[in-house]
């Protein structure tokens, strides 16, 4: 059988952490298997769905190197929507109901107070046609409802195991609310139906969902696909994550200048068995994944964590792979400059300030006047490499008295304005003999 998955974010927001992580798990499973991974939007809520936000979707999954096979849009298929309605109702199985919200709210709350469970007591199953006759002339509209078949629904969950819900502890699913629009249920059944999706890949707050969504598969005469339910990623403090949050939308981590592949690793390593670090690709993330290291457990997103590991990787990374970023971010001086200045770096952007630390203009910083006026003196004729540093340092020391924080504090703070940094035998043939000489004497350059 060949691998089918999909991710179905709303385009009524911007992605987060939480729903990335869903979106990992889906492509690494079918990446591994040689599988396909879909992109459907769940836009059937036209009220609050943009071509904004569906093109944010596209552009944050693009960003962090998640291609899709195919893109579907539930809002061009809603005549199969209705053909699989007037299929159930044909069957028995689809029922109008006419309670108002306030009613049905009425229900349950005497049902807990009764000590019982809050399920649908099927009063509409009741009706007869002259009752539905006589609601409707007063205005009322229905609402329809999936009548369940009371009997234990199984599956075998790809992360929690063998499963067993009792269907008659369940209240019977609204599939189709008053003003004919569709809840989530009808509409994402028939996709994965006529999509062919083989494993429903998501977050175990749906898993209440998923008896309901058996039978329905079912009813339409379809084969249900496997089902897994990972855990939840929650917030640095244990809250729930929303799209309302944007410290933690995919969005704003791109617009702090994080990596992608380190805000992929980091999503899709915390909650399981392996230890939490970057990978070289999203292949080698893809070749390591499997259901049996996700823990049971809701899994952490930190995202001062999340900085720390982008550090590392950034601190890993080849010349090659940050060439023509850097290039576009008009930071000059090639690999010399880059691994003279990665280690220093949280973000790539920081890289900026390293290349106008050596390339100027630059307001240095005299705390010893006399030392920088010796070590001026002393500077070396050029050309300059990674020894020049050593030998010029040795000279000033011989001729000043002074050493260690003494001696390097002040030539680091006038040569690069700064009390920390790059190691300076790495930057001092990059700033040149010309710019060091001025920065010494106190002068911009």
């Amino acid at each position: 059988m060949s691998v089918t998955v999909r991710f179905a974010p709303s385009p009524t927001g911007r992605l987060h952490a939480g729903n990335i992580r869903t979106a990992l798990i889906n492509w690494a499973f079918a990446h591994r298997a040689g599988g396909r991974f879909l992109l459907r939007l769940d836009d059937t809520d036209k009220e609050r769905s943009t071509e904004e936000f569906a093109q944010g979707i596209r552009e944050d999954l693009t960003w962090l190197g998640l291609d899709w096979d195919r893109e579907v849009r539930q809002s061009d298929r809603f005549d199969r929507y209705a053909e699989a309605v007037a299929r159930l109702k044909a069957r028995g199985r689809l029922y109008p109901a006419y309670e108002t919200p306030d009613e049905l709210e009425l229900k349950r709350k005497r049902q807990l107070a009764r000590g019982r469970p809050p399920v649908y007591d099927r009063a509409a199953l009741k009706l007869s046609d002259a009752d539905r006759a006589k609601l409707e002339a007063e205005g009322r509209k229905p609402h329809w409802r999936f009548l369940l078949e009371s009997r234990d629904v199984v599956w075998s969950d790809l992360v929690r195991g063998e499963q067993h819900v009792d269907a008659a502890s369940l209240s019977d699913p609204v599939l189709v609310r008053a003003d004919g629009t569709y809840l989530y249920t009808l509409p994402s059944v028939v996709d994965d139906i006529d999509l062919g999706i083989t494993h429903v890949i998501r977050g175990e707050d749906h898993v209440a969902n998923t008896a309901p969504q058996i039978q329905l598969f079912e009813a339409l005469g379809a084969t249900a696909p496997s089902f897994g339910h990972h855990n939840l990623l929650v917030g640095a403090e244990g809250q729930a994550l929303s799209k309302r949050e944007r410290a933690l939308s995919i969005e704003a981590l791109r617009e702090e200048g994080l990596e992608p592949l380190a805000v992929a690793s980091y999503a899709a390593t915390i909650g399981t068995s392996d230890p939490v670090a970057h990978h070289g690709s999203l292949n080698e993330l893809a070749a390591g994944f499997a259901f049996a290291k996700l823990s049971r457990a809701p899994a952490r997103f930190d995202v001062q964590e999340l900085r720390l590991l982008n550090a590392k990787l950034l601190h890993a990374l080849a010349y090659g792979v940050v060439a023509e970023r850097l290039s576009a971010m008009e930071v000059g001086g090639g690999e010399a400059f880059w691994h003279a200045v990665r280690g220093n770096l949280a973000t790539l952007p920081d890289a900026k300030a390293w290349w106008q630390v050596v390339n100027g203009p630059l307001e240095p910083v005299i705390a010893d006047a006399s030392l920088c006026g010796q070590a001026a003196v002393l500077l070396p004729p050029e050309p300059w490499d990674g020894s020049t540093w050593q030998m010029w340092s040795a000279d000033v020391k011989q001729a000043t008295g002074a050493k260690g924080k003494s001696l390097f504090q002040p030539l680091r703070l006038a040569l690069t304005g700064r009390d920390h940094g790059p190691e300076l035998k790495a930057l001092l043939p990059l700033i040149g003999r010309d710019r060091a000489l001025a920065r010494l004497e106190g002068k911009t350059a």
